[in-house]
């Protein structure tokens, strides 16, 4: 009998240490896909200029999965490798907390969440298995220990002057990546404005109010009831100005997006996602919104899988594109991939050189495509990463 009983516990700690090594990367593989059809071919203007490119990344959410970011990998979309061969100057990483069951686009509840059995099943620090504030914290960690490791090759982006720096060492030999991070939804803060402090001090820069479902702030695009702010939510917008944190539009409600716009002091953006006029969705643009991100000085990133763009293929990203540029100028797009955030996209950030490809064929012009692939943002990040006196 004790023999079976070993024989039993021996076997149960074999099939526990293969779950906890296999089920993290299989999860994975089935959530971030490349799609694998045809891309075009890259003309030799279009990479000679990529080359040139100073681009910036609004929104990657790489940090939620067990990989190490510095390392070659063969799943996901983004790592340092692919960041180089890229030629990505500043990448936004993303905190995501947590996710409804079943998610979807159209309604979702809070009262349901995917991401903890996802940090049981990485085997983060049990302060993650419980609160969602210490899910940010620790991706904080995973970021700032990426960083120190990289021997400079990943740089911490906290202020304009990070900025500054990270552009003037890009003009030598050397080409390090700025990192940024930001919150994929308050609901981290856990009902405390007081953490938005915790947070910036552990280098949160830019946060989305909701994710997929209303929250304490504000209603979702993707919730039950679809509200706007609440007075938490003002609260907060007014206490993000301050601290220089930007604030983000992305899966906000339309109720609450028309809020933002109508109280917001400094640019705000909408980090990933698409327009309505080209792909009509719950989540993406109207025109009015877009007028309204560019009154402040924002800009609309767009994103790449098929609800923000409606394809996958280059050519449908840059038709997004030309219409915020049509409708109010070139200097209010930004790019937006949500790489590793659960979407199925057509390239990932190493063949970044698609997107300057299919702006060439389109018409753009050099000074804007510049823009577009990563100044506007940087503007945008200049001004918004000052803390208001």
């Amino acid at each position: 009998m004790r023999k079976w009983l070993l024989r039993v516990g021996a076997l149960l700690v074999v099939a526990l240490a293969l779950f906890f090594a296999l089920a993290p990367g299989i999860v994975e593989r089935q959530h971030n896909v490349i799609d694998g059809e045809p891309l075009p071919e890259v003309s030799a203007e279009a990479q000679a200029l990529h080359d040139t490119l100073t681009v910036v990344d609004l929104h990657g959410d790489t940090l939620l999965w067990q990989r190490n970011l510095l390392d070659a990998a063969s799943r996901g979309h983004i790592d340092l490798p692919r960041l180089q061969a890229g030629n990505v100057a500043l990448q936004v990483f993303s905190s995501v907390t947590k996710t409804p069951r079943d998610m979807n686009y159209d309604h979702n509840s809070a009262d349901s969440d995917n991401i903890t059995l996802l940090a049981i099943a990485q085997l983060q620090p049990v302060r993650t298995w419980t609160s969602l504030l210490e899910r940010t914290l620790w991706h904080a960690e995973k970021l700032d220990r990426a960083v120190a490791d990289s021997q400079g090759e990943l740089v911490a982006i906290r202020s304009p002057d990070d900025i500054d720096t990270l552009l003037a060492a890009r003009t030598g030999e050397h080409t390090p990546i700025g990192a940024m991070l930001s919150v994929e939804g308050l609901h981290d803060l856990e009902g405390d404005l007081s953490n938005l402090t915790r947070l910036r001090t552990a280098g949160v820069r830019m946060a989305g109010l909701t994710h997929f479902f209303d929250n304490e702030l504000a209603g979702s695009a993707h919730g039950i009831a679809k509200g706007g702010l609440t007075p938490m939510g003002r609260q907060a917008v007014r206490r993000m100005e301050e601290l220089g944190i930007v604030v983000d539009l992305a899966h906000c409600s339309h109720q609450c997006v028309a809020e933002v716009l109508a109280m917001a002091r400094r640019p705000v953006v909408s980090s990933h996602g698409g327009v309505q006029a080209t792909c009509p969705g719950v989540r993406n643009l109207t025109d009015d919104e877009i007028r309204g991100v560019a009154a402040t000085g924002g800009v609309v990133g767009i994103g790449y899988w098929p609800d923000a763009a409606c394809g996958t293929a280059p050519a449908d990203i840059v038709r997004a594109m030309r219409h915020v540029r049509d409708l109010v100028g070139p200097e209010f797009v930004a790019l937006g991939s949500d790489f590793d955030g659960s979407v199925t996209t057509r390239f990932d950030t190493s063949q970044l050189v698609q997107i300057t490809n299919a702006l060439l064929a389109d018409g753009w012009s050099e000074e804007d495509i510049r823009k577009v692939m990563g100044l506007n943002a940087l503007r945008v990040l200049r001004e918004g990463l000052e803390p208001m006196p």
